[in-house]
């Protein structure tokens, strides 16, 4: 078989993260909110939180995220000719976030668009990044999860203020060939992407406000049981037929880097599983749920560590509000 013909996989080269400047303890919480630094540990696993100061948004994040993920990548900007950037709190309705990092990067060519897929939205953007990288369209994409979620908040609502926080994320993808023409799972890259959404869901997990309806931003509203037991119960359908479709297990699985929600989510989805705590990374205590932004955040805490490492086996996993869920594998 030529060289023209062979399977292109999506490769990870960078990984980079930021987070704004002020870090708000439970501790600190505690004198703002009616709640207790034990109640949120113990229910969520949460010790602090960043929150955005008025000169950050989810675009300056963003941006200075994915000048880590450059550094980290040895790219260059102008190498870049994809943008991807998963958030449900852009700075504006219009513009897309994903344009505004690429004028900020002194990106001029390429593409850029955001994807909403709430705290789901970095696995749907990498296996949509995937899909253009794949198809030779593009050769080096930046895949960004950022958000302010401190933003839509109702700070008098104690059950759900203090699980968020804000922060975002990025990698560097570049297309390259794969070892053999059909690709295995020994290839480096991403593997699979399995994703699902069910809308009959909304009233879950919303904001309850926007430019169509009451032509305002709206403040985020929860069902935490009803989430929780979703989470638990449902989003390891995507897990399981990402092992299938790589012929892979979990006993293959060097690292588990899931959304950072909440610990006792995370715990359950990974023995469900029979993923070995071991192999879980999680750093919801550092940062709360950062929705998208979570698991480029982990991610890059990770690597940075040395946790992960090149030729890891590592799924990435997510639900978010719609219901919206995915599981991505990828041979680092």
């Amino acid at each position: 078989m030529t060289q023209e013909h062979k399977r292109l996989r999506s490769v990870v080269k960078g990984v980079g993260s930021a987070l704004p400047k002020r870090c708000v303890s439970n501790r600190e919480l505690e004198r703002e909110v009616d709640t207790t630094d034990e109640w949120i540990v113990q229910r969520t696993g949460i010790e602090q939180r960043y929150i955005a100061g008025d000169d950050e948004t989810t675009s300056t994040l963003g941006a200075a995220a994915a000048r880590a993920a450059l550094a980290t990548a040895d790219c260059l900007a102008e190498d870049i000719d994809l943008i991807i950037c998963a958030t449900s709190t852009p700075d504006y309705t219009f513009p897309s976030a994903a344009t505004m990092i690429q004028a900020d990067l002194g990106i001029t060519k390429g593409v850029a668009f955001d994807v909403q897929a709430v705290c789901a939205g970095f696995v749907f953007a990498v296996a949509t990044a995937d899909k253009f990288l794949t198809s030779g369209s593009h050769k080096r994409a930046l895949v960004i999860g950022a958000e302010t979620f401190s933003r839509i908040l109702d700070w008098r609502d104690r059950t759900t203020c203090v699980l968020f926080g804000d922060g975002a994320g990025a990698i560097v993808l570049e297309a390259q060939e794969a070892q053999a023409a059909e690709g295995t799972a020994a290839d480096r890259g991403v593997l699979t992407s399995q994703l699902r959404s069910d809308g009959r869901h909304r009233a879950k997990l919303y904001v309850d406000g926007g430019p169509s309806t009451t032509q305002t931003t709206g403040h985020l509203r929860m069902e935490g049981k009803e989430v929780f037991r979703f989470a638990v119960g449902q989003v390891t359908d995507v897990m399981r037929e990402a092992f299938a479709a790589t012929g892979t297990t979990a006993d293959d699985l060097d690292w588990f880097v899931p959304h950072q929600a909440n610990r006792r989510i995370i715990d359950a989805s990974a023995q469900k599983l029979g993923i070995a705590p071991g192999k879980v990374v999680t750093t919801v205590q550092f940062h709360g749920n950062t929705s998208a932004a979570s698991i480029p955040l982990a991610l890059s805490v990770a690597c940075a560590d040395g946790r992960i490492k090149r030729g890891d086996l590592v799924m990435i996993e997510a639900i978010g509000g719609g219901f919206t869920w995915g599981a991505v594998i990828i041979r680092w």
